[in-house]
C-alpha cells in the first residue's frame, strides 16, 4: 500500500505532508475531509479529481480535520491510497429525509458484490440521515462477518448543512460506501468514549425513531433544559456537552446519543440515532482525562485486530462534542491514539456528527456518538 497526504488552508496553501505517490503511480482511492465551504467549492473538487483521475474520491464536510497528530479548522486534508492487491467497489445514494435511511442502507449493500468482501467503510450526511437505521440497512445486505466503520459528516457547531463527496461529487443528503476486497487487506477498528453519567436513569416513554418526546412521561425538552440550566440557551450546540447514554432493559451495553436539533413546538429532541421506546436513558458529562484515555483505548483495540506488520493507514473519526469539551487540548486525544498506532502510520480523519463501528470484534455494528472511532488498514505481505 502506498499513501500520500496533503493539506490546504488559506494561510499556507497546499502543503505536502506525506510525499506524492512514487513513479507517477495512480491512486485507487482518495479521502477528502474539509470545512463545509471548501467541500462546496467546485474548483477544489476539480483540482482533487485532476490530481487523481483514476481514483474514487470520497469524503465529507467536517467539524475539524485530522492530519497526523494535528487538528485544524477551515482546512482540507486529502489522502490518496494505491493498493498493491486489494480491490475496491464503491456505491452512493441519496435520501429525502431520515425516514429513508434503512432503505438507503439496503440499496448501498445491494450495489456492491458480496464475494471476497472484507470490509465496508461508509460516509453519510450528518443531518438528514438516521445513522442507526442506515447501519441496520447496510448490515442486512452484507455477508456475515463483514464489519462496517465510518462516520457522519459535520458542519462545525453550526448544524446547518452537511455534505458528502461520492465519486468526486459533493452534495447534501448523500451517502458514500466503499467496499474492500481480497485476502490481503487487514482491517482493525476500535471505538471508545470517556463520558461520566450523572443523574438517574429515566425511561423513554414516547419516541419515534430518532426523535425523543418524553422521558418518564415528562417533556424530554423541558427535562433536558432543566438539567442544562444556563447551557439550555445554546441548544442544540450546547447539548453536545451533555449527551445521553441509552440502553435496553435486558442489556448492560449502552450507546451514547447526541442532539442534532430541538423542536420547541412539539417539545422534542432529534438525535443522530434511534431512541427506542422503553429503553433507559441517562445524561452524561465530560471527564477530560477519560476522553483522552478513550482515544488511547480505541487505538489499542485497532492494534489487536491489525496484521502482524502493523497498520499502514488510519482513519480517525471523533465527535464534535469531544472537540467542544477538550478545546485547546483537542490534539491530546489524537496524540494519545497515535502514540499507540505508531509514527509510521499515515493518519487522517475528521470530527463528526456520529461514528460507525462494531462494539467489539465479534459485536454488531452500530452508530455511536461522542466517541473516538478508529479504522486501520494494512495489506499483508
Amino acid at each position: 500500500m502506498n499513501i500520500s497526504r496533503a493539506s490546504w488552508s488559506k494561510a499556507s496553501g497546499w502543503v505536502q505532508q506525506i510525499e506524492p505517490l512514487p513513479n507517477n503511480m495512480r491512486a485507487d482511492l482518495v479521502f477528502a475531509f474539509g470545512a463545509t465551504g471548501l467541500m462546496k467549492d467546485p474548483a477544489v473538487l476539480a483540482e482533487i479529481r485532476g490530481l487523481h483521475p483514476k481514483a474514487y474520491v470520497c469524503g465529507c464536510s467536517t467539524a475539524g480535520e485530522i492530519a497526523g497528530e494535528r487538528v485544524s479548522d477551515d482546512s482540507l486534508v486529502v489522502t490518496a491510497v494505491k493498493f498493491e492487491e486489494t480491490k475496491i467497489r464503491a456505491a452512493e445514494t441519496t435520501v429525502k429525509d431520515a425516514g429513508e435511511s434503512f432503505a438507503a442502507g439496503q440499496r448501498l449493500a445491494k450495489s456492491i458484490p458480496g464475494e471476497n468482501l472484507a470490509h465496508v467503510f461508509v460516509l453519510s450526511d450528518g443531518l438528514s440521515v438516521n445513522g442507526s437505521e442506515l447501519v441496520q440497512g447496510i448490515t442486512s445486505g452484507l455477508p456475515g462477518g463483514v464489519a462496517i466503520t465510518g462516520g457522519l459528516a459535520g458542519d462545525g457547531s453550526r448544524f446547518a448543512e452537511t455534505l458528502v463527496c461520492a465519486n468526486g461529487v459533493c452534495a447534501a443528503k448523500q451517502i458514500a460506501l466503499v467496499g474492500f476486497y481480497g485476502e490481503k487487506i487487514k482491517v482493525g477498528y476500535g471505538s471508545m468514549g470517556g463520558w461520566d453519567p450523572f443523574g438517574p436513569e429515566r425511561r423513554v416513554t414516547r419516541s419515534k425513531n430518532n426523535v425523543l418526546y418524553e422521558l418518564d412521561g415528562r417533556s424530554a425538552l423541558d427535562l433536558y433544559k432543566e438539567y442544562l440550566g444556563e447551557h439550555a440557551a445554546g441548544l442544540p450546540a450546547s447539548g453536545l456537552l451533555f449527551p445521553l447514554s441509552v440502553r435496553r432493559d435486558d442489556s448492560e451495553e449502552s450507546l451514547v446519543r447526541t442532539i442534532l436539533a430541538v423542536n420547541e413546538k412539539n417539545q422534542s429532541l432529534t438525535f443522530a440515532g434511534d431512541m427506542p421506546e422503553g429503553s433507559l436513558a441517562r445524561l452524561m458529562r465530560a471527564n477530560f482525562d477519560r476522553l483522552v484515555d478513550g482515544a488511547n483505548s480505541a487505538a489499542r483495540k485497532c492494534r489487536k485486530l491489525s496484521s502482524a506488520g502493523g497498520a499502514e493507514l488510519a482513519i480517525l473519526i471523533s465527535c464534535v462534542g469531544r472537540k467542544l469539551v477538550l478545546k485547546q487540548r483537542i490534539e491530546e486525544e489524537v496524540e494519545a491514539a497515535m502514540e499507540v498506532l505508531g509514527p509510521t502510520v499515515a493518519a487522517t480523519g475528521f470530527y463528526s456528527y456520529g461514528e460507525i463501528s462494531p462494539f467489539s470484534p465479534e459485536g454488531r455494528c452500530a452508530l455511536h456518538n461522542q466517541t473516538m472511532t478508529i479504522t486501520t488498514f494494512a495489506e499483508a505481505a
